[in-house]
């Protein structure tokens, strides 16, 4: 048997465990008053979600951990309180005071962290992408399913209530049959963080390394893969791309460019495009129907009529074509109270602990975009149209 065959045969037999809102435990409630979380990789994500989990009530972070010490200290100062510091994940994991995990570390080492973590029974918010290459991603997912502790995968949006909102409309039929998605995630930079020091260039610049990295795709398109795949209820069937170093002749490893399509069942294709090199657009999301689009961007969201459609909006006000609250070129905001979905998430993984519920993205939504993106990297690099094998999640 294949190992992809593999992965994809036991995810199929999770199915129900990782669907939500299951019910995690066996029935053993949870009774943790404050959850003690301890951080593990402390860049720039890891680092930058301290200040969400010190907003967060009954939330506590008791530990920091990472191998570089400037940035340990940084991390450490930012905590409200007293944390303790460790350069060894595994000794963090032994401490018995803490309840939960947040793993922020390069995607090569996601795998094995987080397993590590569920076995040492803690609780874990891993980063995306879920984990790198069919191996680590089986392995995960086999642990995932063992343990009744809450694993959440933090593909933010997922948990952005707007977004669900807006998954909610298009799935009640807002702009009815779904045709194309297109995305973008463009900047304009090199995409590198500053090393005081270079025996730290491949530690702190590791997204521009294949050993470590998936790069534009696993850190910036996974997040919209992971949307698509959550908007059209599954998987891709295949995908073909490009892209390469063609700006940046910096010695990375990783493409500065990257230029996606992905073909879902029913003649769905979703595009995406992620580009260092100009900044034109930003973020964005289109998902297209024939009675019409929404559009999304971070935090906001607009819908936009087809010109049938359109016609009936422009007749409530007596001007033809015209629309109430219409935003030239993006159409009719969708007005919503919603959180930064980034702290959002972290709020869904403490209430998943204190509830023992499944969250939203979960061991079987992780792997589904993970291997998405590993398919996508092989489209890439082998420069190949990579069709889905078995993958029938």
């Amino acid at each position: 048997m294949e190992r992809r065959e593999f992965i994809v045969k036991g995810l199929v037999s999770t199915t129900a465990l990782c669907s939500a809102p299951a019910i995690l435990g066996f029935g053993i409630h949870n009774t943790l008053e404050t959850v003690n979380v301890g951080v593990i990789g402390t860049g720039d994500r890891g680092g930058g979600l301290i200040p969400f989990l010190n907003e967060i009530p009954n939330v506590r972070v008791v530990a920091c951990c990472d191998i570089i010490p400037f940035r340990l200290k940084a991390a450490l100062a930012k905590v409200d309180g007293k944390a303790k510091g460790y350069t060894d994940y595994r000794k963090l994991l032994d401490d018995k005071d803490i309840d939960a995990v947040l793993v922020a570390t390069p995607f090569s080492t996601h795998s094995q962290i987080i397993s590590d973590a569920l076995k040492a029974g803690k609780h874990v918010y891993g980063e995306k992408t879920m984990a790198k290459g069919y191996e680590g991603i089986g392995q995960l997912v086999d642990v995932a399913t063992s343990s009744d502790k809450v694993f959440q995968v933090g593909h933010q949006y997922h948990s952005s209530r707007l977004y669900n909102h807006i998954v909610t409309k298009i799935h009640e039929g807002a702009i009815g049959k779904i045709t194309a998605i297109e995305c973008q995630w463009n900047r304009n930079g090199n995409w590198r963080r500053p090393v005081p020091d270079l025996k730290w260039e491949r530690m702190i610049n590791w997204r521009m390394y294949r050993e470590y990295s998936g790069g534009l795709l696993a850190e910036l398109c996974s997040h919209q893969l992971d949307f698509a795949n959550w908007v059209l209820g599954g998987m891709p069937e295949k995908v073909m791309g490009t892209g390469g170093i063609d700006y940046w002749k910096d010695g990375r490893e990783t493409f500065d460019n990257v230029h996606m399509i992905y073909d879902y069942p029913d003649g769905v294709r979703a595009t995406f495009t992620c580009l260092t090199s100009n900044a034109m657009g930003d973020y964005g999301i289109k998902i297209m129907g024939d009675k019409g689009a929404f559009i999304l961007d971070y935090t906001n969201a607009w819908f936009y009529p087809e010109i049938s459609i359109e016609k009936e909006y422009g007749d409530v006000d007596g001007v033809s074509g015209a629309t109430i609250n219409w935003e030239q070129g993006k159409g009719i905001p969708v007005s919503f109270d919603h959180q930064d979905p980034s702290k959002q998430a972290l709020i869904d993984f403490r209430d998943s602990i204190k509830n023992n519920t499944m969250p939203l993205s979960n061991a079987k939504t992780g792997a589904m975009a993970s291997i998405c993106v590993q398919m996508g990297l092989e489209a890439l690099l082998e420069q190949r149209i990579v069709k889905r094998q078995n993958f029938k999640i």
